[in-house]
Order: C-alpha cells, then structure tokens, then sequence
C-alpha cells in the first residue's frame, strides 16, 4: 500500500454535509467532497491485510484495496479502471449503497473502518471531470437483439453489459423516464436525478435504445416481445409492497412508502401527479418500518413541513456494538441514524401497531399500539414477542406511511404470459449459476439472457490486470 502506517496517521473523517436547518429548505444533495489532502488521507487509511475482506464484503466483489491504492498516488485512471472492472455504475453505488463493504473491513475490528463508499463517489466523480468516462460499446456487432424489461439499477447493468458484449439492446420502461427506483423511489437529496440523466446519455450514445411508458404485458404483450427479440430480460423488481392490513385500513390518509416518495421525486422534476396528492404538509406522520425507505419518508416529510414525524420499528433498539450473531465481517445489527433522522424524528421501538383510528370524516386520526418485550435466543437473535400488558394507547397521526418492504413482482400479468416459474413465496424463481462457469460466458433462450464482460475494453483489462476474472 502507498502508507502502511497510514490507519494509524489519520482517523477516519466524514466530508463536508450541510445543517439539518440549511437542507431542509431544497431536495437537492447535501454531502460536499473530500478536499484534495483529505481524500489522500482516508485513502491511506487502507491497510496492508493480507486478506481483504472488503472483497467478500461488497456484492460486486470491488476490488477495493487496489483502488485505495490508486487514489493514495493520485493516479485516477488506474483507480477509474480497477472500480469499473467491477462497478457499472459507482455514482449510483458510491452515493444510495448501504456500504456493507465497510463493515468488513479490517480496520473496523478495532477502529473506524475506511470510508470506501466515499472514496468510490470521488472516484467515479473525478473520472467525469477528467473525461475518462466515455461509451463503451464493441464495433463488431454480434448479430443479437435483447429485450431488457425494466430500466432500474438491474436493467441499466444488464443493458451496459450486454452492449459492451456487442449486442443490440433496447430497454422498456412503463414509467415516463429511465431509472426504476433510482429515480422514482431514491428522493433527490440523496441522489440528483442529472446523475442519473448523465449515465443515462452514456448508454444512448454507446447503443442503448430506451423505449418508455411501455408496459409489457399490456402496451406490449409478452408474444410480442419473445417474437421481435432473440432474447428477453426480466429486470422488473420486486415492487409489489408489503400490507399492514389491520382494522381501519379503508381509512384515508394511509399510503404505501413508494406512492409517498414517487410523487414528490415527480414534483421535484417537473413531473405531473396523475393521482390524488400525498403530502404531510402540517400533518403528524407516522411511518411503520425501520428501513431505508423508511428513512427516506422521514427526510421528505421534514422538507414537506410536517408538524412531526415519527418512525415505529417493531424490534428493540439495538446496540452500539456488534451483537454476537452478526460477527465480523458480517453486517452487523447495530443502532444507526441517517441523515434523516438527524433533520427531527421520533424513533420508537418495540411498538406493535394494532389499528388504524379514524374521525368523522373517514380519515386516520391516531393508531392504536401497544409496547412489546422479544425473547431471543443464545446469540441475541429475536425469537418471539410479547406485548407487555397495560400498555395499548394511541398515536396522532393523519397520515401513516407503510415502509414495510417488498413482498414480490408486481407484474403478474407479463410473468403469466411468459409462463415463468415461482417460488413458494411468489418471486420468479431463478436458479443460481455454477460457482466455476464450464460453458460459454453466456447462452440464449427462449425468456432470459445471461450478461458477460466484453473480451475487449478497460473493464476486461482492469480485471486481467488484478488476476481476475469478472463473470456477471
């Protein structure tokens, strides 16, 4: 590494963020970037392990050391080529990730690990500054026609990949622009919608057709498609949101997170509502759900000038230190506040939401919840709960968000007409790959296609270069 001692020289420090009380007053980004000695710094933080573990840690399989590495020199094409041999899209990554790759760090066993995730966004930001970020695609065209159905975070990597490789791609989005939920899910002052825009051109300009407010299965039946392309990929998500259906529930003023934070992604945009406003403009608002999106309601809620916002989760509060059954390297169940939080929120925990109450005039008007106690096992793990006697009582709230997760697909109608397999839970059922592929990087049937790097490019190179091989 350029410092070996480096983890012992600098802490680890956060880039500049804006106050609560200065971001609340727009939608757009808060978090500044490192200054040039800074960066240099936290990037000297990576240790010299022999085995990193922020490897296993990150989905991609980011070859994170060697990039650290890169930035300590000041050598950001190296780095823009190591993070893309493994990343498509590290502004996205680099910017929304949860970052699991940090808490397998090696340093984090005793300290602060490094800030990964932010050297990724200076990566990939630096990189479009010095134009190093350019279309990729092959001259000679393989022949080959896809279909990518759904143009989220999946789609978008399935269509760069697949154009890289030499084929003629084209993407379909019922919604007016690209995106999925990065743009209709993720609020703005986590990720600006240019950033998405600016990724978006790229593809374009290298081969990649956008083709929106296509639904297939309905604009476009799914014959249609199987008979226009040589193959189909299936890149919907799971959108079909999760119920809390307890007494009450017809009650106005009860929505789905994702109808809650589309609409105002769509404002910010210029976008017109084509159904009845959500907004918690002078309302008490309650979300149920612990999560990210549900942080994310919090954060648009503050903004909207709600009179107060409160989130449920029914587990306990967890700790500060890693519980034993999440060990490192392992994500670890520990108490965390967002940025959202920090703008004013009123967290509880081990609460139990029995009913919806309503007035007069048929809306929500408080929620009935008792606490609850957990037994957990040996490790700590939540095993059941009880609800501790005596302790029902309401909540004010006009408006209740449910951010409770995604329970499945919600386009049956395209999944029957493909006659796709589920699962015993009713996902799309899809075998995992061989651990060491045998066969040709990618095949073609009937309903779905299989994604692979080019044999050519900087992302093919970067990977030989680092003794490995990406398969996707």
């Amino acid at each position: 590494m350029g410092n070996i001692t480096g983890f012992k020289e600098y802490p680890r420090t956060a880039p500049p963020k804006a106050a609560p009380t200065e971001r609340l007053a727009h939608y757009q980004e808060f978090i500044g970037l490192y200054p040039e000695p800074e960066l240099h710094q936290q990037a000297a933080r990576c240790m010299n392990c022999g085995v990193p573990f922020c490897h296993s840690g990150c989905p991609l399989g980011n070859i994170i050391p060697e990039f650290n590495e890169a930035v300590y020199r000041q050598d950001w094409r190296e780095a823009y080529d190591i993070l893309t041999a493994t990343n498509n899209f590290p502004e996205f990554t680099g910017r929304i990730c949860p970052a699991p790759c940090e808490s397998a760090c090696v340093l984090s066993i005793h300290s602060a690990p490094v800030a990964i995730e932010e050297i990724e966004k200076h990566i990939i930001e630096i990189a479009f500054r010095q134009g190093y970020v350019q279309p990729t695609a092959l001259v000679l065209k393989t022949g080959k026609t896809v279909a990518v159905v759904g143009s989220g975070p999946a789609g978008l990597a399935v269509a760069a990949q697949l154009t890289e490789a030499g084929h003629s791609v084209t993407v379909f989005e019922r919604d007016p622009h690209p995106g999925g939920l990065l743009r209709y899910g993720v609020p703005d002052f986590k990720l600006e919608k240019w950033v998405i825009e600016r990724r978006i051109k790229l593809l374009e300009a290298a081969g990649v057709t956008f083709r929106c407010q296509v639904e297939i299965g309905r604009d476009l039946s799914a014959d249609e498609l199987r008979q226009g392309f040589d193959a189909v990929v299936l890149a919907g998500g799971a959108s079909a949101p999760r119920e809390l259906n307890l007494p009450g529930r017809e009650l106005k003023g009860i929505h789905y997170a994702m109808e809650y934070l589309t609409q105002q992604n769509r404002r910010v945009s210029d976008t017109p509502v084509d159904s009845e406003h959500i907004l918690a403009d002078g309302l008490d608002v309650v979300v149920i759900g612990s999560g990210d999106t549900g942080s994310d309601c919090v954060g648009t809620a503050n903004r909207q000038q709600a009179r107060s916002v409160a989130q449920f989760a029914m587990m306990h509060q967890p700790g500060e230190e890693r519980p034993a059954h999440t060990p490192w390297p392992l994500y670890p169940t520990i108490f965390r506040t967002s940025s959202s939080h920090e703008e004013g929120c009123q967290r509880y925990w081990g609460v139990n939401t029995k009913a919806y109450l309503g007035d007069s005039t048929g809306s929500v008007r408080a929620l009935l919840v008792s606490d609850v106690t957990w037994e957990t096992d040996d490790l700590g793990r939540r095993v059941r709960f009880e609800e501790v006697p005596g302790s029902d009582r309401e909540i004010p709230c006009q408006l209740v968000l449910l951010a409770l997760g995604f329970t499945g697909p919600a386009n049956a109608s395209l999944l029957n007409q493909l006659g796709v397999t589920l699962d015993e839970r009713g996902n799309v059922h899809a075998p995992k790959p061989p651990t060491t592929p045998t066969g040709p990087a990618y095949s073609w049937p009937a309903t779905c296609a299989a994604a692979s790097r080019s044999s050519s490019g900087p992302s093919r190179k970067a990977a030989k270069r680092h003794g490995r091989l990406i398969y996707t």
